[in-house]
């Protein structure tokens, strides 16, 4: 995976491909409402793959000294991400929680390491373990959570087709792992969705 920031996507490339796919399904990639499709498809691509090209870690550069030490949590931050395996979106919301130990981070940071990740080919289960892992050692936390729920556009319009189904996901680490009393709070306060 290539992470940087001078790379482009190469639109051309992606609308031939698209054109290509229409040719494929039987499709006039040249009849009027086909004609614009494969340069929307490559500029649609660019923006639901710029995590590619962009650090999460940027986001966690500028912490807080504070004395604060316990949970801090951001509920309901929406995402949508890309099915690595079929390229279709998946999206939800992912909870994040974390336990400071002398530093906290501005919470529209938490939610840009969200985007910075989700916007990538994924899986949720990946996802939710980067997103985790990230805090834990950018922030030097006692302890995060990380629960993402998300609908899955592979598994609702395509294949079993079973849609309202929702995929939970959890990463749980330092004390949010390990102590069973945070881990139960952590989970009464991330599981009060919905």
């Amino acid at each position: 995976m290539n992470n940087n920031s001078g790379d482009q996507v190469d639109l051309q490339r992606i609308a031939a491909a698209v054109r290509e796919i229409l040719f494929a399904v039987g499709e006039d990639p040249d009849r009027e409402g086909l004609r614009a499709t494969p340069m929307r498809v490559a500029r649609m691509y660019e923006e639901v793959f710029a995590g590619l090209r962009q650090d999460p870690s940027a986001h966690l550069r500028a912490v807080f000294t504070e004395k604060y030490d316990e949970l801090v949590v951001l509920r309901d931050i929406p995402f949508h991400s890309m099915c690595e395996h079929h390229l279709l979106p998946f999206m939800g919301h992912a909870h994040l929680a974390y336990l400071p130990d002398g530093k906290i981070i501005g919470i529209s940071k938490l939610a840009r390491v969200v985007e910075g990740f989700a916007r990538r080919p994924q899986v949720q289960e990946r996802l939710t373990s980067q997103i985790a892992d990230l805090l834990m050692e950018h922030l030097q936390a006692k302890g995060v959570a990380v629960i993402m729920e998300a609908t899955h556009v592979c598994m609702t319009c395509r294949g079993v087709q079973k849609p309202g189904s929702l995929m939970v996901t959890s990463a749980m680490r330092g004390r949010c792992k390990s102590d069973a009393r945070t881990r139960s709070e952590v989970l009464m306060l991330l599981g009060g969705t919905k």
